[in-house]
């Protein structure tokens, strides 16, 4: 009976061999060295972990991943709120920012407070827009285009 090894498993799930096509003959074995090596990496990563930690491969790998989906969308949210509140005199559109972003107009509307706001200011070390003026904007409200000026 095989036994499998679960670290290569879960490196390998991670990080997929690429697909070998026309366009990319000529430099596949490269692609592919460096995917082996990820992949040697992190699995290599999970045994330590697994010996020194006693962490569950699998477990700590989702965890982890939660971990970076979370961040990834606080950096959203963080960079919505600078597109609708730093950038002036014409903040961006609600629809055009809903459509980057892969959420509807109203997801984008309550995707970021004050929290983001107080965020971005710190970062940038400058003062949002002032709220009336991004909610004045035309389209702002419907997600519809206004002219370019």
């Amino acid at each position: 009976m095989a036994v499998n090894d679960t670290f290569a498993d879960i490196a390998a799930l991670l990080n997929p061999m690429p697909a070998r096509t026309d366009d990319n003959d000529d430099v596949w074995n490269d692609m592919a060295g460096s995917v082996w090596e990820a992949r040697e990496a992190e699995a290599e990563q999970l045994r330590l972990g697994w010996e020194h930690q006693d962490e569950d491969p699998l477990l700590s790998t989702l965890d982890s991943l939660r971990a970076r989906r979370l961040r990834l969308e606080a950096d959203m949210r963080l960079l919505i709120a600078y597109g609708r509140r730093f950038v002036y005199p014409r903040p961006y559109k609600l629809i055009d920012l809903a459509e980057a972003a892969g959420m509807s107009i109203s997801g984008v509307r309550t995707a970021y407070d004050t929290d983001e706001i107080d965020q971005a200011a710190g970062i940038l070390g400058r003062s949002p827009a002032p709220a009336a003026e991004t909610a004045a904007e035309p389209g702002a409200g419907d997600g519809l285009r206004a002219p370019a000026t």
